[in-house]
């Protein structure tokens, strides 16, 4: 599912971002979303939402249920 339009993310939906930091390398990190930063309905770069972790950055993927199956 797309991370660049608003309305695909919930908050409590595990996600994968890419912060600030790490644009370059594309490193992603995973969590759950706390908070949706992004206030327009789509972003091309992707929504900012910021973690129960803390981290702050744009989703690139939305994990699915059918990903689980590695827990």
């Amino acid at each position: 599912m797309e991370g660049t339009l608003r309305s695909n993310i919930k908050i409590g939906q595990e996600v994968r971002i890419v912060e600030k930091h790490n644009q370059r390398s594309g490193e992603l990190t995973d969590g759950f979303v706390k908070a949706i930063l992004t206030k327009s309905p789509k972003h091309p770069h992707g929504i900012k939402v910021r973690l129960e972790t803390g981290e702050v950055g744009r989703v690139k993927e939305i994990v699915e249920e059918e990903d689980w199956s590695y827990r």
